[in-house]
């Protein structure tokens, strides 16, 4: 008997979760074609790996997992398949040593993202086993299917281009850094076919609405507010308090500590139009102590003198106050004290889609089966930030699209043995 040749698969996304589609599906002896509008592969991975690429936290799994919110129950079966410690194995197979760093997240030893995708790219274009590798196709930009539905449209320098593979992965990510090809487009093309969507929002974002006065913000625009803490409570009863750093900008803020709050905020915001986010700018000293050393006598010593010798509150943190107390305010000792340990930010809006480092919504996860599948779209999977569900930074990103391109992969092969 004449051997069939074997299926062919086409993964659409060249981020994590497509690379990871296409790997699984390569190992499992299908012939895979990855499309990508852009010039090549990673781009958004790359960028974000610029400052240090973290690649997952080394915190148990039990809060590990609790990262991911609202969306907990739906992305925790996939990281129990493909966690934090499987990553770093599948790392340290592509020759590359990990370290943890002492936030808990986890690093390359040279700390950059190139490296890592050259291994990956290598690995999956040249297989140990000799076997013909992915073929890669840039600047394809997938624009949905045929009118019959019965192959797949792209947009080439060469004009129009069809397929007709026997399944299909989408990892086309979320709507943020659309200059990297995460520009959302896809949201249309899978809304015209009855798909689940949830609207696509920035998450791990900045924030704006506290009317910064001219000079604060071009004199402290861009700068730290370190080992503060922020808390929020919102209408719906969740609470968010913790420890930290985050960034004045001209308008608001960013920074690690607000990513981790910022979907209680956007979505406070979107319910009350507003959000009240309290910062505590001496988090380790109790209030009583705070306000015994305002009321210690200062003799000749200005008043920001006196706040750095007593507090060591200056620069930023002293000039914060000022923009919230006004004069008045400040020189007075018990409105001061309580303003060092609770000043109300009042925040309006959050910052747009593709400034975010990431995006919520999405593939709506009752539109999936459990091998990421669409219910409506059978042998059409999907992967990584397209989905509805987000994450704050720390590793729990990457971790995540990395293991729902693992389960799409595999429920690809099960659905083509079916």
């Amino acid at each position: 008997m004449a051997e069939q040749p074997p299926q062919r698969v086409a993964v659409i996304g060249g981020g994590p979760a497509g690379l990871m589609a296409a790997e699984i599906l390569l190992q499992a002896g299908l012939q895979v074609d990855l499309y990508d509008a852009m010039p090549s592969v990673g781009r958004k991975f790359l960028l974000a790996g610029r400052g240090g690429l973290n690649l997952t936290h080394a915190e148990p799994m039990p809060r590990f997992v609790t990262r991911y919110g609202a969306r907990q129950s739906d992305i925790e079966p996939l990281l129990r398949e493909f966690g934090p410690t499987e990553l770093r194995a599948w790392v340290q197979g592509l020759g590359l040593t990990t370290f943890v760093g002492s936030s808990g997240r986890v690093f390359p030893i040279d700390m950059k993202a190139a490296p890592l995708l050259r291994a990956w790219l290598h690995r999956l274009r040249h297989p140990a086993d000799g076997r013909s590798g992915v073929h890669f196709h840039m600047r394809h930009r997938w624009t949905g299917w045929v009118p019959d539905g019965s192959a797949l449209s792209f947009d080439t320098p060469q004009g129009a281009h069809t397929v007709q593979p026997d399944a299909l992965v989408l990892a086309l990510g979320g709507g943020s850094w659309a200059r990297l090809g995460s520009d959302g487009a896809w949201m249309r093309l899978l809304g015209e076919r009855g798909v689940g969507l949830a609207p696509l929002k920035p998450a791990n974002c900045g924030f704006d609405g506290l009317g910064w006065s001219d000079y604060f913000a071009k004199r402290y625009a861009g700068q730290p507010f370190k080992t503060v803490a922020v808390s929020l409570t919102d209408q719906a009863g969740r609470q968010f308090q913790r420890k930290g750093e985050f960034v004045a900008t001209a308008t608001g803020v960013e920074g690690s500590l607000i990513y981790a709050v910022a979907d209680l905020l956007r979505d406070e915001i979107e319910r009350a139009g507003h959000a009240m986010l309290t910062l505590d700018l001496l988090p380790d000293l109790p209030p009583e102590r705070v306000l015994a050393e305002v009321r210690h006598p200062r003799g000749s010593k200005s008043l920001t003198s006196h706040l750095k010798s007593r507090l060591g509150l200056d620069g930023i943190k002293v000039a914060v106050l000022h923009e919230v107390l006004g004069s008045e305010g400040m020189h007075n000792p018990q409105q001061l004290a309580a303003a060092i340990k609770h000043l109300g930010l009042r925040l309006v809006a959050a910052r747009p889609i593709d400034e975010a480092i990431s995006s919520a919504g999405g593939v709506r996860f009752d539109a999936l089966t459990s091998d990421l599948m669409l219910k409506d779209l059978p042998g059409v999977f999907c992967a990584g930030e397209m989905l509805d569900w987000e994450a704050p930074t720390g590793g729990y990103l990457l971790t995540a699209c990395l293991a729902s391109g693992r389960r799409a992969a595999a429920g690809v092969q099960r659905w083509l043995a079916r």
